[in-house]
């Protein structure tokens, strides 16, 4: 990891801080799969998906809120894992990580993100509805383990979060759609050296000619006292039997101390 020297000044400390901010919603969307979470996986099946995302930023959110340029193009890669395995019908467990690169005005980075395992318990379920609760725990990396953080800042983290889904498969059926859904979750990350953060993400989806399904996604989140981020996903996933690809778009729409930035997200699923 690589640092670049910075000139002196009050602006350019604040713009330092809005593109450190950046990897917040990045992180926060990396963490988990296209939509997972209130149903839980069945008992010995399970699912892997690598997700590659890269993402760009030529402005970002001051910490007012308005459009800013920023000092340099600031780039942030990840090449993600997330694996889940129903130990049982009502509760799952859970892998996350990733591997980033990424640069901008003032420093090059390149290293292991954070590592998180966790478990889903599926508390609630009937024919259209699921409720569950998560508990995980992350161990920091080299690479970003918070946005507002430098490169390797960070320790420690415990995350509580709680996901509702609903199906609306017959609504679908009139609509000419397969299985429609929409699911909710909202989160709360106690970090270790680093502000705790609330996180609020929604997914809605449906399948239609069969192997295929649209997604959409919002990823929202605020750091106690710092930045803010919101960012929407548009993705198409075809399956291929027990495989299935994903492609789409991200793009940061609001916030505080966090880069406006784009770009592409490829992903395989595996299910078995």
């Amino acid at each position: 990891m690589a640092g670049r020297p910075a000139s002196a000044g009050s602006e350019v400390a604040r713009l330092r801080r809005l593109t450190a901010a950046g990897a917040a919603f990045a992180v926060a969307a990396s963490a988990g799969p296209a939509w997972a979470g209130a149903w839980t996986q069945p008992k010995g099946q399970g699912q892997v998906i690598v997700k590659y995302e890269t993402l760009r930023a030529t402005e970002g959110f001051a910490p007012q809120g308005e459009r800013r340029p920023l000092p340099a193009e600031r780039r942030d890669s990840a090449l993600g894992l997330f694996a889940e395995y129903g130990v049982t019908d009502r509760l799952s467990l859970q892998l996350k990580a990733d591997w980033q690169d990424g640069e901008d005005a003032f420093v090059d980075y390149q290293g292991r993100g954070p590592i998180e395992v966790g478990a889903v318990w599926r508390v609630w379920r009937d024919d259209r509805v699921a409720v569950s609760l998560y508990g995980g725990y992350a161990n920091g990396g080299q690479g970003r383990n918070a946005g507002y953080a430098a490169p390797g800042v960070g320790e420690h983290d415990w995350e509580v979060r709680a996901s509702a889904g609903r199906d609306f498969s017959e609504a679908g059926r009139q609509l000419g759609l397969g299985r429609p859904f929409m699911e909710v979750q909202a989160a709360r990350r106690f970090r270790d050296g680093l502000p705790d953060e609330t996180r609020l993400d929604a997914t809605v989806g449906a399948r239609f000619n069969g192997d295929w399904m649209v997604l959409g996604q919002a990823f929202g989140g605020a750091a106690d006292g710092g930045a803010r981020w919101l960012s929407v996903e548009t993705s198409l996933v075809r399956d291929f039997g027990a495989w299935s690809a994903q492609a789409g778009w991200r793009q940061t729409i609001a916030g505080r101390e966090t880069p406006v930035a784009g770009g592409a997200v490829l992903a395989v699923w595996r299910r078995f």
